[in-house]
C-alpha cells in the first residue's frame, strides 16, 4: 500500500490543558515576587502548569530521577533571577518546556536494535544492486520488492450529515472484510474523535506479527498543504489502543505517526516487511536526494534508521514549450535552446552535490542601480516549489538572472524530473521569461545513518 504525499488541537488536547491548569500553582499561597508575577499573568500561569505536567510526565518515564530533580532545582534558581519581569519568565519557561519534552522523548522513544540496523543495511545493498540495471528507479524497485499487503482491509468513514464541516463519521455498520470480533473492538475504541479531524479512512493490518490485525487511521485535513495525517493503534485485547497510550496517557486525536504534504513537498509512505518485521518506509524527497526513514509503526520514533539515495540529472531544454496564457505549444529557436542548455551545464545544476550558489552579482550592476543586492539572486520563490540554483543567461547580449526550480525531486517514468527555468531581466521593469526543463536521473550514492527525521515523520 503506497500513500502519496500541524499539530491539531483536539478535544482531548484541550482536556489535557484544562487538567494541567487545574493542577497549577496554588496562587492563594504565592509568597515570592516571582510566584506573584506568575499568578498575576494568565499566560505565565498556563506555562507554569504545563511545565509542572511535563516534569511529572518525565519523572514517571525516566530512570534518572535524581538528575532530573537536580536540574529542576537549578532551573528554578535561574527562573527566580527574572524577578517580576514577565518576558524573562516566559522565555525561561519555554526553554525549560523544550528541554523536558526532549528528555521525555529520549526516555520513551524506541531505540533501533541490531535487526533494524540490518534491515537498513540490506535496503542500502538492494538499492545499489538494482541501480546497476535501473539507475533511475532503483529505490522504487527495492521498496517494491519488500512491500506486503499482509491481509489488509481498508474502509472509509461515513459522510457527515452536516455539510458545514469537511469530515466523516466512524461507520455505523460493519464494513466488508472486517470480522465481528474486530468490529466489536473498533466500536469499543472511541474512534469518533479521529473522524472529527477531517475525512478519515481506516486500515486493518498486522503490524507487530502477533496474528491480530492492528489499525491505521488516515485523516485528510486539506489546508494549504493538502495534508494527510496517519496514526496507528495496536490491537490490545477487546479494543485498539493508540500508539502513544503506553507513554502518554493524555495523548488523543491529533497525534500522528507521520503526515504527508501534497503541496510544497514530495513525500510518500508504504509498508514493507524485512527480517520478519513490519516498517513504515517514509520517503521525503528533494532535488537530488531521497531520504527513506524506517519507522517502527507502533512506537515513538526519534532516532530512525535512514537510507539516503542521491542522484545526478541530465538536464535538457526541449524545443517544444508551452504557453500557460493560452494553453498552446510553440517551438523555441535552436540557438536559444543551446544557450539555455549551456547555462544549466555551466552552473552544475544537474549535479546537486557540486552546485554552489554564486557569490556576488549574477549580472553586471549598472552604476545608477539603487538596489544592487537585487542582482545577487533571482528573488523570493513560491513555497510550493524548490529552488535549485541561480545563474546568468546571456540572450542577445543581454544578461538575465535565471533560477532553476522543481517540485522537490518529483519524478516519473514518462516525464522524468519536471523543472522550470525562470529568467528575469534585472531592473524595475525587467522582462520575465520561463522555459520548461526535463531531467533524467541516475543514482550516484547510497548511504545509511541513524538520526532525526525531516519532513512529516519528525513529530517527536
Amino acid at each position: 500500500m503506497y500513500i502519496k504525499g500541524r499539530y491539531i488541537v483536539s478535544a482531548c488536547a484541550l482536556l489535557f490543558l484544562q487538567q494541567a491548569l487545574a493542577s497549577g500553582m496554588d496562587c492563594t499561597k504565592a509568597a515570592s515576587v516571582v510566584e506573584k508575577a506568575i499568578c498575576a499573568d494568565k499566560p505565565l500561569y498556563e506555562l507554569d502548569a504545563q511545565m509542572g505536567a511535563a516534569y511529572r510526565k518525565l519523572m514517571k518515564a525516566t530512570p534518572a530521577q535524581t538528575e532530573v530533580k537536580k536540574a529542576q532545582r537549578e532551573w528554578l534558581k535561574e527562573r527566580d533571577r527574572c524577578g517580576e519581569e514577565v518576558s524573562c519568565l516566559s522565555q525561561r519557561y519555554q526553554d525549560r518546556l523544550q528541554v523536558l519534552h526532549a528528555q521525555w522523548i529520549d526516555a520513551v522513544a524506541y531505540k533501533p536494535d541490531e535487526i533494524d540496523k540490518q534491515v537498513m543495511e540490506d535496503l542500502q545493498l538492494l538499492v545499489r544492486e538494482m541501480s546497476k540495471e535501473n539507475p533511475e528507479f532503483a529505490l522504487e524497485r527495492a521498496l517494491g520488492s519488500l512491500t506486503t499487503a499482509n491481509g489488509e482491509t481498508s474502509f472509509s468513514g461515513d459522510p457527515s450529515d452536516d455539510n458545514t464541516y469537511d469530515q466523516t463519521l466512524f461507520p455505523k455498520s460493519i464494513p466488508k472484510g472486517v470480522t465481528q470480533n474486530e468490529w466489536e473492538a473498533l466500536n469499543a475504541s472511541g474512534l469518533d474523535a479521529e473522524a472529527e479531524q477531517g475525512q478519515a479512512n481506516y486500515t486493518l493490518i498486522d503490524l507487530d506479527g502477533d496474528g491480530q490485525r492492528d489499525l491505521i487511521v488516515s485523516t485528510y485535513t486539506g489546508g494549504t498543504g493538502l495534508f494527510s495525517f496517519y496514526e496507528t493503534f495496536r490491537r490490545d485485547g477487546e479494543r485498539f489502543t493508540r500508539r502513544l497510550a503506553p507513554y502518554d496517557l493524555d495523548a488523543g486525536a491529533g497525534s500522528s505517526l507521520f503526515s504527508t504534504n501534497d503541496r510544497g513537498a514530495n513525500q510518500s509512505a508504504g509498508w514493507i516487511k524485512s527480517h520478519g518485521r513490519m516498517y513504515l518506509a517514509y520517503r521525503n524527497g528533494s532535488y537530488g536526494a531521497d531520504d527513506v526513514y524506517l519507522l517502527n509503526p507502533l512506537k515513538i520514533n526519534s532516532q530512525m534508521p535512514t537510507v539516503t539515495v542521491r542522484y545526478d540529472y541530465k538536464l535538457t531544454v526541449p524545443r517544444s514549450q508551452h504557453r500557460d496564457a493560452d494553453d498552446t505549444a510553440y517551438n523555441i529557436e535552436a540557438g536559444l535552446q543551446k544557450t539555455l542548455t549551456q547555462a544549466l551545464i555551466k552552473s552544475n545544476a544537474g549535479k546537486p552535490l557540486l552546485t554552489n550558489p554564486q557569490q556576488g552579482p549574477i549580472c553586471p550592476v549598472p552604476a545608477s542601480e539603487e538596489d544592487p543586492e537585487s542582482y545577487n539572486s533571482y528573488g523570493a520563490s513560491y513555497y510550493a516549489v524548490e529552488p535549485v540554483t541561480d545563474m546568468p543567461v546571456i540572450i542577445a547580449n543581454e544578461c538575465y538572472i535565471a533560477r532553476l526550480i522543481n517540485w522537490f525531486g518529483s519524478y516519473d517514468e514518462k516525464n522524468g524530473l519536471p523543472a522550470l527555468l525562470m529568467l528575469r531581466k534585472p531592473g524595475p521593469e525587467g522582462t520575465e521569461l520561463s522555459y520548461s526543463v526535463n531531467g533524467r536521473r541516475h543514482v550516484t550514492q547510497v548511504s545509511t545513518s541513524i538520526g532525526k527525521a525531516e519532513g512529516g515523520a519528525e513529530f517527536f
